[in-house]
């Protein structure tokens, strides 16, 4: 009759379970659900505790006590524990069954007269655990409550999954207020145009240069070669951008300082990263208003007999064509600026090598390599030469700056399309490049002119190739300065305003941008119109800032940063490119130096266009 009553009460959802006083127990155990398992009093291991249950009642007291997972409850309120051969889990633990069957089979023993084995008892139906059981550990607790739920443990789950591969990005807030991370919608296609447009300079100007001392197997060799590494390095630079969790990595000098230390980095990155873009700028103005001043002679007839501008006019000219520009907010503001001079750069690329073999060549022609009286002169030169080759391949400090405009998630992480971007720019880059070197050291061979294909093809074929054609090539390579100016010199503008904003802690006011930017923009001018020898520098200075930005230094921050496994093939690979890097740029530098020396540097000082 008591199992019965038992069965209803529990069938009816009303707990009516008493404990005894002497037990020092509650009847509903703090309010906590889970399955409970009907004992009684007497069963125990104390020989007191039983006497103390035979002196009661002859019909024994039935109480309810839950079953708790070992450890889950403090030793002063644990209740009895009760040892029998029930079910056992894998690891050796007790189900909840086996402990209701153990406890099932001691009450049986236990009821005097009872003379049923233990396995022929009734056994209570028990309700459903609403919970899945855990043997021998606590519960996580989230937010201060168990986790009840699989909704729960799926989201701490998925959120310690988010945190271990870093996409739980802790932002900076200042990173809102400055130019190359303001606006974060760039896409594929905004970083090919950046990279191409970044990519393809004046140096490739001088690439049929580099040919008439190397000739045609090490010059094409050299290029191959060049090319190969630069993409190895800008995909090294694509990959580090997210390398670190919860951090992106947003511009080189972040980079670096990751790699080398918050103050190592920024000594050993900012002076050529400086140097590169400020005295590239500067570099962009003396060919950008000589490119005008071109195209102004080539399409007009009476020139003549008319008065034009002076060189220093054009530089001001061309000035001013790029402080309008400059005034655009940010680099994704820019973004139609480079999709222009990506079709400028391929335009005149292609036509200066077309209008140049179309055009024949001028006789005799030779295309043995050209060599010095003395080997260490040829050696120097030859030197002189790879370095043009070096030179025609850069932008690699702007690849974390625009791959910094991007949206990264956890589905569609950044490095995916700007690595698709890039691969894009270096197909166009190679189709650009290559034909100008080859082609146009075809059509001139030991005629080339030291001041580059441009030059060399106004100074050959004006009078009897297309006076249309050239003329626009002259424009277009005017244009594409314009351009590539406002990418080199967004990085500049950066590197100020967060200077600015690390001082003061708010935006940077629009006067103080429209002063700063003002102020860079011109004083390039000052610096084209004082130092117009300044391209003369170009081997020494590019041999210090271009090479090890480019070539050295994105192999030493991948082994800093990604540490990979000692004498493998990464960490060989990358030891061998950046210590060859490293020695390429020394000796490059030197051999400028003595270029200097060998030709001479005439100091015309605030007298451009003279020679």
């Amino acid at each position: 009759m008591r199992w019965e009553q038992l069965r209803s009460e529990r069938g009816e959802g009303q707990e009516t379970e008493e404990m005894d006083s002497s037990s020092g127990g509650e009847g509903s155990y703090g309010g906590r659900e889970g399955p409970r398992v009907v004992t009684v009093r007497e069963v125990s291991f104390a020989p007191n505790v039983r006497s103390e249950v035979s002196s009661r009642s002859d019909e024994p007291e039935l109480i309810s006590i839950p079953v708790t997972p070992q450890g889950s409850t403090p030793p002063s309120q644990a209740s009895p524990r009760i040892f029998s051969p029930g079910i056992l889990t894998p690891s050796g633990a007790q189900t909840p069954r086996g402990l209701a069957l153990g406890a099932m089979g001691a009450m049986g023993a236990s009821i005097p007269g009872s003379s049923k084995a233990p396995s022929s008892l009734p056994t209570p139906s028990l309700p459903t655990p609403k919970t899945p059981w855990t043997p021998g550990l606590r519960s996580p607790r989230f937010l201060g409550t168990p986790l009840a739920t699989p909704m729960r443990r799926a989201f701490v789950n998925m959120k310690q999954y988010l945190e271990d591969i870093g996409h739980f990005t802790t932002l900076n807030p200042r990173d809102a207020w400055l130019p190359v991370t303001e606006s974060r919608n760039g896409n594929v296609f905004y970083a090919a145009f950046h990279t191409l447009n970044a990519s393809i300079g004046f140096q490739s100007l001088f690439l049929p240069v580099a040919f008439m001392y190397l000739g045609w197997t090490w010059g094409s060799l050299a290029l191959t070669v060049a090319f190969v590494w630069q993409m190895y390095t800008t995909h090294l630079l694509v990959m580090m951008h997210e390398s670190v969790p919860g951090k992106r990595l947003n511009r080189f000098i972040e980079i670096a300082q990751e790699a080398f230390g918050p103050k190592r980095g920024l000594l050993i990155v900012i002076p050529p990263l400086i140097q590169l873009s400020a005295g590239y700028c500067v570099a962009l103005t003396i060919l950008g208003g000589s490119a005008l001043q071109l195209f102004y002679s080539t399409v007009c007839t009476e020139c003549f007999y008319t008065k034009v501008l002076t060189v220093m006019e054009w530089y001001l000219v061309f000035t001013c064509l790029c402080w309008v520009v400059a005034l655009l907010p940010n680099l994704n503001s820019i973004s139609y600026v480079s999709l222009v001079g990506s079709i400028m750069a391929v335009a005149y690329c292609t036509l200066l090598w077309a209008i140049s073999v179309d055009a024949g060549r001028p006789l005799p022609i030779s295309y043995d390599a050209v060599r010095r009286k003395s080997d260490l002169a040829t050696a120097f030169t030859i030197f002189v030469a790879l370095g043009n080759v070096v030179f025609a391949f850069r932008g690699h400090n702007l690849i974390p700056e625009i791959q910094a405009t991007m949206p990264s998630s956890l589905k569609n992480p950044a490095h995916v399309p700007m690595w698709r971007g890039v691969r894009i720019a270096f197909v166009t880059v190679a189709i650009c490049l290559f034909p100008i070197a080859i082609a146009g050291y075809w059509a001139y061979g030991d005629k080339m002119l030291p001041s580059g294909i441009l030059f060399s093809l106004y100074h050959y074929h004006v009078m009897g190739a297309s006076r249309v054609l050239i003329g626009m090539t002259f424009l277009m390579v005017a244009l594409h300065a314009v351009t590539t100016y406002q990418i080199y010199a967004m990085q500049q503008f950066d590197f100020f305003e967060m200077l600015q904003t690390m001082r003061s802690n708010r935006p940077v006011p629009w006067w103080l941008r429209l002063l700063f930017r003002s102020g860079f923009v011109f004083f390039n001018f000052f610096a084209a119109v004082a130092l117009p020898f300044i391209s003369s520098l170009a081997g020494f200075l590019g041999g210090i800032s271009s090479i090890p930005i480019s070539f050295a230094f994105p192999c030493f921050m991948w082994l800093w940063i990604k540490k990979p496994s000692v004498r493998s093939f990464d960490w060989y690979l990358n030891w061998t490119l950046g210590i060859f890097g490293i020695c390429l740029s020394l000796c490059v530098s030197v051999s400028g130096i003595w270029s200097i020396v060998d030709t001479g540097l005439r100091l015309n000082f605030f007298r451009p266009g003279e020679t």
